[in-house]
């Protein structure tokens, strides 16, 4: 008898749509045999209807630019299949996302949005009823009095730093968390957020390098004898 083969592809309706599961044990390009595989082969009655929202996940897998660029084209296959979003488990999903750290300045106000992709530098504050958001870590040089979600994309490594840090409400990644009603206005310097055992942890920046020693400055010039 032949042994049945597990499928690389799982899919799964939910509420927001289609969810595309992808093994991350298999070769990438068989993924991509296996998914057009199932939207040419398959039934077309399953496929036709209105828009339908997609969101794949990778598992703990990261693409290339042009691998993302290959997937898409696959589920252009079917014209109301829309692809919403892709994401990989604790980290970004593009093996080459490398775009550096955006520097902006001003004032978000109460009911103002800020939302960046990649690590952002803010300069200015982000007043209560403001928000700021990005896909990679955000470092706030003002007072950070609203919300924050830093990793929104699912990346756990992200953090939140500011320079007073007072936000009403921190996210990284899928956790959130309230901070408390009132802050301790003694505690005064540099703070900053990150995920420990799945919760928001706050310490002082003197020890980031402690927590993520992969961004610690270290002077490696040669030394003499």
């Amino acid at each position: 008898m032949s042994k049945l083969v597990k499928p690389g592809v799982t899919i799964k309706g939910t509420k927001d749509g289609l969810l595309f599961l992808l093994d991350e044990t298999r070769p990438f390009s068989a993924l991509l045999d296996e998914i057009r595989q199932k939207l040419e082969h398959v039934s077309s009655h399953i496929w036709d209807g209105p828009d339908t929202p997609v969101l794949i996940k990778l598992g703990r897998r990261q693409i290339t630019r042009e691998e993302e660029k290959e997937l898409r084209q696959v589920f252009s296959i079917r014209k109301n299949l829309i692809v919403r979003s892709i994401e990989a488990e604790g980290m970004h999903y593009l093996a080459d996302s490398t775009p550096g750290i955006k520097l902006l300045c001003g004032t978000i106000r109460s009911g103002q949005v800020l939302d960046h992709r990649g690590d952002l530098l803010f300069l200015g504050d982000v007043n209560p009823g403001g928000c700021i958001r990005s896909t990679g870590s955000i470092y706030v040089l003002g007072a950070l009095r609203g919300l924050a979600h830093a990793g929104s994309e699912g990346d756990e490594s992200a953090i939140v730093a500011a320079s007073v840090f007072r936000p009403t409400q921190l996210r990284i990644a899928d956790v959130i968390s309230r901070p408390p009603d009132e802050w301790d206005e003694s505690e005064v310097g540099m703070r900053f957020a990150y995920l420990l055992d799945a919760q928001i942890a706050v310490d002082s920046v003197h020890d980031l390098g402690q927590i993520r020693p992969e961004l610690e400055w270290r002077d490696k010039r040669f030394k003499s004898l």
